[in-house]
């Protein structure tokens, strides 16, 4: 894939873990703006925690997968991108780490206002079966051993079975003492 001068439009978010809902999304947003778009995964300094289970990698390394699995890895370039405790700071982050981007697809209010006060265009996404697919009730879900695989896509399961991620996950849980 040859980038222009810059990549049409960038996604936000943590993916943790990275679910049909993302992963329509991101179709979408291809479908829309064309490629190439950069997939931003944010919060890339947290792991290990109910909320933030993996690694900014191993996000990266499963997504990836995914992704060429499809046969979409020359339409989505993956970056990653630390918080910052000053959220105005947080934008020059995300334009630091990223390729040159014209637009920001994001449902996060925060992200829409703070990219918004920088002039740059924020777009919403729509959401994709938001009742099933929510990361957080994904992670409850691994954490008690419920069925799971079903909302993320096929790679991304396989991932975190062959990495015992799920296990990680139920331990982070069991310690956080989630009921």
């Amino acid at each position: 894939m040859c980038i222009r001068d810059r990549v049409n439009a960038i996604y936000i978010g943590r993916f943790q873990p990275f679910h049909n809902g993302h992963y329509a999304a991101l179709k979408w947003i291809l479908e829309k703006e064309g490629p190439p778009i950069a997939l931003c995964i944010g919060s890339a300094q947290y792991s290990h925690t109910a909320e933030n289970p993996f690694t900014v990698g191993e996000r990266i390394e499963m997504i990836w997968n995914q992704l060429y699995f499809d046969n979409l890895s020359n339409q989505v370039i993956l970056s990653a991108v630390p918080d910052s405790d000053a959220h105005s700071v947080w934008t020059s982050l995300v334009e630091h780490y990223c390729p040159k981007f014209k637009r920001v697809y994001s449902n996060d209010p925060l992200t829409q206002i703070l990219f918004k006060e920088r002039g740059i265009e924020v777009l919403p996404i729509p959401f994709f079966n938001r009742e099933f697919y929510e990361a957080t009730k994904i992670r409850y879900l691994i954490a008690t051993n419920e069925k799971w695989e079903h909302l993320v896509p096929s790679k991304i399961a396989e991932y975190i079975k062959a990495y015992r991620l799920d296990e990680r996950i139920r331990v982070l849980f069991k310690n956080k003492n989630v009921k």
